[in-house]
């Protein structure tokens, strides 16, 4: 589903993007045609860029369009990395697209402080309070609401069934030195145990911060942030841990030069039957079906194992979802269409073809898939939340949590050097 892979994270210089992102900034500001129909148009920024969600997408605005004879849905969908980079333009130049995607967390709080971002709360509460509660938290800045979330849900490890049976690994890991084993187990069989997108760094960093929750607490991680100190033991532990994963080569052939969702990246690897596992969203089944062939009854979900002796418990998730905002002073008709989107009716559709999680309590008995129901289930008994770091953080700081977590990955930097660098960027944004 396009980060939804969503394909997810790793801004690029603004002055590199600039260039990129102003092309696409003719309609933004829901303005009408000229002519005289009065026609309002509404730029709607997305990153649902993978089968069946773009289609589904699309139609859905030309449903809305329909209903609503005198607006036009104007569609800009963006691989996540191109949208993080036109993005980054857009802000320097203070001109936000009237709906565009967001993750929420410490990047929409910088867009807010800047002033470009609609506060919804007044406008969306007629219909906004009926939404599940998790997915509207990581849109709330200040007790205000600045995002309408379409999705919620986990990341966690999808697994080749077969695989795991021809490497003799009866049930899936629940501490993460069975889960050491079971890499071990699957190489002696010759089968590849992880999928890795080693070209985009946010999918790295998945490891890094599931390890940082089990062996520090999913409250320590934020905490770390606000304290602008990752010095503690417990996240160099993190850091070891995940070198010690490594060290093992799990990971596919050249995979430090593969992408997430195209045809030879991390999610065709798993689809294909070519990789056991890999650390992703709720979007990953989808995504492994458009980038590859999908895997049907061998798929199989688990939750990220604990760190025996570690102070978090294997109920904290890691994860998020996807959201929509609107730019400061949109137009009556995108407010109209985040209430549509977020429907009854419109979140049964996305349930149904597009696997996501429900966000309307009343659309979730549409979720049938048994691996989405796991997630559910998962999220549900959860004890603990954490979104996405390089979203809960503010942008500098998240990115440098991927890049060096992505270095010591490629082996150019030690469990050590990367708790420094993330405290010295922490340290400068004070």
């Amino acid at each position: 589903m396009g980060d939804p892979a969503l394909s997810r994270r790793g801004f690029l210089a603004a002055s590199a993007a600039a260039g990129l992102g102003m092309t696409a900034l003719s309609g933004c500001g829901g303005d009408s045609d000229g002519g005289s129909s009065g026609t309002t148009t509404v730029e709607w920024w997305n990153i649902s860029t993978t089968q069946p969600t773009k289609d589904v997408w699309a139609a859905l605005a030309k449903k809305f369009e329909a209903q609503n004879p005198k607006v036009k849905i104007k569609i800009v969908q963006l691989e996540n990395d191109a949208y993080k980079s036109k993005m980054t333009a857009l802000i320097a130049s203070g001109k936000l697209p009237d709906i565009f995607h967001t993750w929420g967390g410490g990047v929409l709080r910088q867009q807010v402080d800047a002033g470009l971002v609609e506060d919804l709360t007044d406008r969306t509460k007629e219909w906004s309070e009926g939404l599940l509660p998790v997915a509207k938290e990581p849109y709330l800045i200040d007790d205000q609401v600045y995002g309408i979330p379409f999705d919620i849900g986990m990341v966690g490890f999808w697994y080749n069934k077969a695989l795991f049976k021809k490497a003799g690994i009866d049930t899936p890991p629940t501490t993460w030195s069975g889960f050491l084993d079971a890499v071990r187990a699957l190489k002696a069989k010759n089968i590849t145990p992880i999928a890795l997108a080693g070209k985009e760094a946010w999918t790295g960093m998945y490891y890094w911060a599931y390890l940082a929750m089990r062996t520090a607490g999913a409250e320590a991680v934020q905490k770390a942030a606000d304290d602008k100190d990752f010095t503690a033991p417990e996240f160099v532990q993190a850091g070891r841990l995940l070198k010690e994963l490594v060290d093992l080569q799990p990971f596919q052939k050249g995979f430090l030069g593969a992408a997430y969702s195209t045809p030879s990246g991390q999610a065709a690897a798993v689809g294909n039957g070519k990789a056991a596992m890999e650390l992703m969203g709720q979007w990953a089944p989808v995504v492994q079906a458009d980038a590859g062939k999908g895997l049907g009854d061998d798929l199989g979900f688990f939750p990220f194992p604990e760190v025996e002796g570690g102070k978090g418990a294997i109920t904290e998730v890691f994860g998020g979802g996807g959201g929509h905002a609107l730019r400061r002073g949109a137009p009556q008709a995108a407010v109209d269409f985040l209430k549509f989107f977020a429907s009854e009716t419109t979140d049964r559709e996305l349930v149904k073809k597009t696997g996501v999680l429900p966000v309307v309590p009343a659309a979730e008995d549409a979720l049938t898939d048994v691996n989405l129901k796991a997630v559910q289930t998962q999220l549900k008994a959860s004890t603990g939340f954490q979104l996405y770091l390089d979203q809960a953080y503010a942008p500098a700081l998240g990115q440098e949590v991927n890049e060096s977590v992505a270095a010591l990955i490629a082996g150019s930097k030690s469990p050590e050097q990367i708790s420094e660098s993330i405290t010295k960027v922490a340290k400068e944004e004070q």
